[in-house]
C-alpha cells in the first residue's frame, strides 16, 4: 500500500468555508483511499506551524502540499525538500519570488488547469515533465429544467472583490427593463466591508426585490439553486479554471462569463465547435450587461447555448479522473 502524507489549510471540512480547492482536496483524498492508498491528512493552522508539521513526517515520505499552504511558505518548504518528496498543488499562482522558490524545489507540481500549467512554465521557467494537470471533476447531476422567463440568473462565489460582484450589479442596473431576478450564493464575511458597499449598491440602484445574497449554502441547498436557475453569471476578475463553470454544465445551465485565466477551458465546446456560454471581458459591466440583454431577450441565441450546455455535460471529466492524474503525478515523485 502506497502511503500519502497530504498537508492541507486548517478547515478544509468546514462547511462554513466552502471554495473550490477545498473540494478538490477532499474530492482527490476520498479518490485515493478507494485506490488503495493510505492517506495522513495534515492541516496546517498557520503558516508558522507548517515546519513543525513536515518536521514531523518520516524521511523519503511522500508530500502532497496545497498550494495555499506552501507557495508563501518557502523557509518552511525548501529546507525539506531533500528529505522528503514534495508534491505542491497549485489552485491559484502567487507569482512571486517566494512561489518561485518553493516549486524550483518542489519534486513535482500539480495545477488544476493546462492554463495554470503554462502559466507557471512561463513565469517560474519550471521543466514540463515536473508539472501535471488534473482537471477538476464533476459529478453527474440533473438537468436544470429552466424558468418561463429565462431571467433566473445564478452567481456562485464568495463575495469579495476578485468575484466581480460589482461589476455584476453595475451590470445589472443597465438592465432595468429586463425580466431577471439574480441569486448570489457565497460566503459574505470574508469581506464585511465590500459586501455593505453591494448591499447599499442594491437599494440605491432599486434592486432590492431582485437582488438576493444567501450567503454559503450547503450542497443540498445549492444543488436547488442551479436547479431553479437558467444561467450562470461568472464575472470574476481572475480564475485559474472555475469549477463552478463545470457545476452548472453538469444540469446543462449556460454560463455567461468573463474572458480570464482558465474559464474558456472549463467552458468548452459543444459537439458543433459551439461555445456553452458567452464570454465578455473582465471588469467591463457593459459587456456583461449587453452578454445578459442578449441572453435575456434573444430566444434563438438561448436555444444554441442550452443545446451546446447539454452537449458539453457529457464531455466533463469525473472526478476519478482527477484522481488518475493526481495519482500520475504523485507515482512519478516517488520513483
Amino acid at each position: 500500500m502506497s502511503t500519502v502524507h497530504v498537508v492541507v489549510p486548517e478547515g478544509v471540512d468546514d462547511p462554513a468555508r466552502p471554495s473550490g480547492g477545498n473540494t478538490f482536496d477532499r474530492r482527490v483524498c476520498r479518490g485515493l483511499v478507494e485506490l488503495g492508498w493510505a492517506v495522513r491528512v495534515h492541516e496546517a493552522p498557520s503558516i508558522d506551524a507548517l515546519p513543525a508539521v513536515l518536521s514531523a513526517l518520516p524521511d523519503g515520505a511522500l508530500v502532497l502540499v496545497d498550494g495555499l499552504v506552501a507557495s508563501p511558505a518557502p523557509e518552511a518548504l525548501v529546507p525539506e525538500a531533500d528529505r522528503v518528496r514534495l508534491v505542491v498543488l497549485v489552485h491559484m499562482p502567487f507569482g512571486d519570488e517566494r512561489e518561485r522558490a518553493v516549486l524550483s524545489a518542489a519534486t513535482a507540481v500539480v495545477t488544476t488547469s493546462d492554463w495554470t500549467r503554462q502559466e507557471l512554465m512561463e513565469q517560474y521557467d519550471l521543466p514540463a515533465d515536473r508539472v501535471h494537470v488534473a482537471l477538476p471533476g464533476v459529478d453527474p447531476a440533473e438537468l436544470a429544467p429552466g424558468t418561463t422567463t429565462a431571467g433566473a440568473l445564478l452567481a456562485v462565489a464568495a463575495v469579495i472583490p476578485g468575484k466581480g460582484h460589482d461589476v455584476l450589479l453595475e451590470a445589472l442596473a443597465a438592465l432595468p427593463d429586463a425580466d431577471w431576478q439574480c441569486l448570489c450564493v457565497g460566503t459574505v464575511e470574508r469581506d464585511p466591508a465590500f459586501v455593505a458597499a453591494l448591499e447599499r449598491r442594491v437599494v440605491d440602484g432599486g434592486m432590492k426585490q431582485r437582488v438576493r445574497f444567501s450567503g454559503a449554502q450547503s450542497d443540498t441547498e445549492l444543488a436547488r439553486s442551479y436547479r431553479a436557475a437558467d444561467v450562470l453569471v461568472v464575472a470574476s476578475r481572475g480564475e485559474t479554471y472555475g469549477m463552478v463553470v463545470t457545476e452548472a454544465l453538469a444540469r446543462g445551465l449556460p454560463v455567461v462569463a468573463t474572458d480570464v485565466g482558465g474559464v474558456p477551458e472549463a467552458l468548452g465546446f459543444g459537439d458543433d465547435g459551439s461555445r456553452p456560454g458567452l464570454l465578455v471581458p473582465p471588469d467591463d459591466p457593459a459587456a456583461l450587461a449587453g452578454a445578459l440583454r442578449l441572453w435575456l431577450e434573444d430566444g434563438g441565441v438561448r436555444g444554441r447555448l442550452r443545446r451546446a450546455a447539454r452537449e458539453r455535460r457529457a464531455m466533463l471529466p469525473r472526478w476519478s479522473a482527477t484522481t488518475a492524474a493526481v495519482v500520475g503525478a504523485l507515482v512519478g515523485a516517488a520513483g
